[in-house]
């Protein structure tokens, strides 16, 4: 089944909050701060107020709103929506809204804020250093927070071999099509349309900062261009707009630029991994010792406990004994970190994947082999590792070898023999991975179904899709339980006043919570209609079956049937509405899994990597569709590409990002990708009852240790080991040269 979602972008009818115009609306613009840390002491806003088209100006104590609270995080790390104290470049301290957005820019930048500058501090280790600059004096510390498992390593009896490396998962901006935007309606009751992933999550944190009740607020999630996770929390320029908006009695509409979008929205991964692995002669891994620091920037969020995922995965798909991992989330004077797709554990998996092939080179043996040695033998029930995962099913085995059986995979592996004849520099590179999926985040999620009285089926769910496919997932399995074609299902989410609660969407969870809640509030409602339907064909339900594209019969009487419309009449005609909600609850996490192959050729007298073929053989249990199941695959591993090569957000000593824009922050384009080949097994997971796993982040998980890996083994006749990424062709010429 093709998309549903995609025609009404691809002919341009979608509406992203950019496209939405609404009588008499404003613009906003933001006055950000110039200087790292500081203290804002005084606002001359005499200038802007006085510009053509300018409305207001409000700066820190205008709006009167409060501190945003993040979740999970200590309440020292409130963040105020506009800042008197500054804590990095980029950081709002006030607004200016005009009759256009090209009016409220001008004035915005005729608004002079007045820094007392503080110290800044923007390398993590020296924001740990005794005597450092604090961000948040009243906590008394840059380490945001720290947390360990298990013992140091280094004592492991009979290891031959220790290896010892520090990786850098460097920092990575989230470049969505669609930057930041909001658009608010004050109206009789407020009205946020929002490029966010969780509607609800959002309502509840406008609120707050607003300080009213949740249900005067509405929030809509239109098209969005792409979150991510960077898109999974408010940002405070939304609650700024929103009071704006109030206190002005006008709609308001703000769109981030694309430079404020690479200062300002959360930026990803960011953790430099001090690494130990102790292993036998023959390759057999006997421990594993990981200290983690983790830049989570200005304002500690969510970012700060997303090393409790690397931790979680940091065995991968082996078989471990013993892992110790501590980590430290410390704050910087830099934009603010949060998840970006993966979220915590592509970092695990990057770490334990490169390990493994220096563990190979170390013991000059196959990268293959040493992997095949460790992996953790298939299992059913659930395989609890070292560093605490319980695993829910696997078979890594397998899935390695579905890889490695592969046309693309014999080829690419003689070509580079051939190639390395021919003084060409071709890298094959493989890694296995298993992510986590839903984790930490709340394990269910809401769906009502119900059936109309002209036969088409409601479908309302707490998702908030953008991008990856749920109109046409749930209507397929909302069709398949009522035995009717798709296209008579109508999928409503991302509207707080059309569906009754949601846990957005985000950490893979969606399909396996309110996919598994549409399912079983689909059979409720099946179950509901027998009984109207045993007594208008006069038959016990037992003896009722579903009728393709028809309703419900009686089992060997084909003519004796009742339709779905007429069902739905019967009840409402009773009082009563054929209609059932469900919260399905999954109880633990999913671990999807799998293998994947990179091969890339560099050029000897430029660096520059090509990446030729890409094949990923991935998990996800039971597969709805294969099409959106692909479509999450090359998104992925595009994504994971572009860390491997290209990606990185640099930061100068004085807190200035130097890839502020598209010209300096290198994101792959369509020239740079091969036609990647996806291949899905299928081991389905016993915790819900649809079988599924999630697959929106697997890609970033495989496809970067492998295409690492690659490069490494296109470079090993030159005794280089190791790179950090991104391997750009500067990095790669530097070593080429310098080996």
């Amino acid at each position: 089944m093709k998309r549903r979602e995609d025609p009404a972008l691809l002919t341009g009818r979608g509406a992203y909050i950019g496209d939405m115009s609404l009588p008499g609306m404003l613009h906003a613009a933001f006055v950000r701060s110039t200087t790292p840390h500081g203290i804002v002491t005084a606002l001359d806003t005499s200038r802007a107020s006085g510009m053509p088209g300018v409305v207001a100006v409000f700066g820190p104590d205008d709006l009167r709103l409060n501190p945003q609270q993040p979740w999970n995080v200590d309440p020292a790390f409130a963040r105020p929506p506009l800042a008197r104290h500054v804590r990095y470049i980029g950081d709002p301290v006030a607004v200016v809204i005009a009759n256009s957005e090209a009016e409220a820019l001008d004035a915005a930048g005729a608004v002079w804020p007045e820094i007392d500058e503080l110290e800044a501090v923007v390398d993590p280790f020296h924001a740990l250093a005794a005597g450092a600059p604090l961000l948040f004096p009243e906590f008394g510390s840059n380490v945001a927070l720290a947390e360990s498992i298990g013992e140091d390593i280094d004592a492991v009896a009979g290891a031959d071999v220790v290896v010892r490396r520090r990786l850098v998962n460097q920092r990575l901006a989230p470049v969505p099509m669609e930057p930041a935007a909001v658009l608010v309606d004050p109206g009789e009751r407020m009205t946020a349309w929002i490029g966010t992933q969780d509607p609800f999550g959002s309502r509840a944190d406008l609120a707050a900062i607003l300080g009213r009740d949740k249900e005067t607020i509405r929030v809509i999630a239109p098209a969005i261009g792409g979150g991510f996770g960077a898109k999974g929390d408010l940002y405070p320029e939304h609650a700024v707009v929103a009071a704006a908006a109030e206190a002005l009695g006008r709609p308001v509409r703000w769109l981030e630029r694309r430079s404020e979008n690479f200062i300002n929205m959360v930026h990803g991964r960011n953790q430099i991994q001090d690494v130990t692995i102790a292993a036998d002669r023959d390759g057999r891994v006997k421990g594993l010792s990981v200290d983690i620091v983790a830049d989570v920037g200005a304002y500690p969020a969510v970012a700060t406990w997303l090393p409790r995922y690397t931790i979680e995965m940091a065995s991968g798909t082996y078989d471990i004994a013993k892992i110790a991992v501590r980590f430290r989330s410390v704050a910087t004077n830099t934009t603010p970190g949060g998840p970006y797709r993966g979220a915590g554990r592509p970092e695990a998996i990057q770490m334990i994947e490169r390990m493994m092939d220096l563990l190979a080179a170390e013991l000059d043996m196959d990268p293959i082999a040493v992997r095949r040695r460790n992996l953790i033998p298939a299992f059913s029930t659930t395989h609890r590792t070292a560093s605490g995962a319980d695993y829910d099913t696997g078979d890594y085995a397998m899935a390695l070898d579905t890889l490695l059986a592969t046309p693309e995979y014999r080829f690419w592996s003689a070509e580079r023999e051939r190639a390395r004849a021919s003084d060409r520099l071709i890298g094959v590179g493989v890694a296995t991975y298993v992510e986590v999926t839903v984790g930490a985040t709340p394990d269910n999620d809401h769906a009502t179904v119900g059936l109309r009285t002209d036969g088409m089926i409601e479908a309302r769910c707490g998702g908030s899709s953008h991008g990856q496919g749920h109109r046409t997932a749930f209507a397929m399995i909302v069709a398949d339980r009522f035995g009717v074609s798709p296209d008579r299902v109508i999928v409503i989410q991302s509207d707080t006043d059309e569906v009754e609660r949601g846990g957005g969407t985000y950490a893979s969870r969606t399909l396996q919570l309110a996919g598994s809640s549409l399912y079983l509030a689909s059979d409720d409602v099946v179950d509901d209609a027998r009984g109207f339907a045993s007594e208008v064909l006069e038959v016990a339900t037992e003896d009722l079956v579903i009728v393709p594209d028809v309703g419900l019969g009686v089992a060997g009487a084909p003519g004796a049937t009742v339709s779905w419309a007429d069902l739905a009449s019967m009840a409402e005609s009773s009082g009563s509405r054929l209609q059932r909600s469900r919260d399905e609850r999954q109880g633990a996490s999913t671990y999807p899994f799998g293998a994947h192959m990179a091969a890339v050729e560099i050029d000897r007298e430029t660096g520059w990597c090509r990446l030729l073929a890409h094949v990923a053989v991935d998990d996800c249990g039971t597969v709805i569709n294969p099409m959106l199941v692909k479509g999450q695959q090359h998104g992925g591993i595009a994504q994971g590409a572009g860390q491997a090569l290209f990606e990185h957000m640099r930061f100068d000593e004085s807190g200035q990002a130097t890839t502020a824009n598209m010209s300096t922050y290198s994101i792959p384009a369509a020239p740079d990708l091969p036609s990647f080949v996806t291949i899905s097994t299928v081991t389905p997971t016993p915790l819900n009852p649809l079988g599924a796993k999630g697959v929106g982040e697997a890609g970033t998980l495989g496809s970067t240790p492998a295409i690492h890996s690659a490069v490494m083994d296109a470079l090993a006749p030159f005794g280089i080991t190791h790179i950090d990424m991104p391997l750009t062709p500067h990095a790669i010429w530097r070593a080429l040269n310098a080996g």
